[in-house]
């Protein structure tokens, strides 16, 4: 039974506040604070909205060719990790139609609020936003087909314990996607090597350790320095 976005919501905002004060058992993997400004009460969507949509952007320049690539089927049920300002929704909810589901999951509650109102303007009806915890992605067991994380795996300051919960919520022969920049010592600009924690052999490490199998890397076109990771869950 599909709950209504509002309610979903609210309620996950209650379990979002009651989770803070035990978070911090797992010893920080990511970068302390790198997720402080999308938590910031008074973030700036708009401004992120133009970070974000821009064809300088390879996942934005590519995003119909990943969309594509996540074999998505009618009915299908995805949940996009760390949506942001909502890039992929709208191509989701056409690729899984009417009898499918998007949940559109970020721990910043303005880009939740952004996902509310893109619904309701496009017409998304099968769309419900949800506001992820940062340790927990607050989906239930069993209830996703397909988990896609874009550009949003290196800001899990909690990995070990997000990906125990993802990989929960993913169901037996599910699928997660992983895309994420490539960390090459004295070949990634300076950015990447000062943003991104890790390489893309540690993270398929991390993630095969909560549980996932690797399946394959998938090969996008106009990709320079980001990568395409596709797991199973077994």
């Amino acid at each position: 039974m599909r709950i209504h976005s509002t309610i979903l919501l609210s309620a996950l905002l209650l379990v979002s506040t009651s989770c803070t004060t035990s978070k911090r058992s797992e010893p920080v993997t990511s970068k302390p604070g790198i997720n402080d400004a999308f938590l910031d009460p008074n973030l700036d969507v708009d401004k992120w909205v133009h970070r974000f949509e821009v064809e300088s952007r390879e996942v934005f320049a590519a995003r119909n060719e990943i969309v594509e690539n996540l074999h998505l089927a009618k009915g299908d049920v995805v949940a996009d990790i760390g949506t942001g300002t909502g890039l992929f929704v709208e191509p989701m909810s056409h690729a899984v139609g009417p009898d499918g589901w998007v949940y559109a999951q970020d721990i910043a509650p303005k880009f939740i609020q952004r996902i509310g109102q893109l619904s309701k303007l496009k017409g998304l009806g099968n769309v419900t936003p949800v506001l992820g915890g940062e340790d927990d992605v607050m989906l239930q067991r069993d209830s996703i087909d397909v988990a896609f994380i874009c550009d949003v795996y290196h800001h899990f300051e909690f990995p070990q314990k997000s990906l125990a919960s993802l990989f929960a919520a993913v169901k037996p022969g599910g699928q997660l996607v992983v895309i994420d920049f490539e960390r090459i010592p004295d070949v990634s600009r300076e950015w990447v090597l000062n943003h991104v924690r890790a390489g893309k052999d540690a993270f398929r490490k991390e993630i095969e350790d909560a549980g996932f199998e690797f399946v394959e890397e998938a090969k996008i076109a106009t990709f320079k320095e980001n990568y395409f990771l596709r797991f199973k869950h077994p």
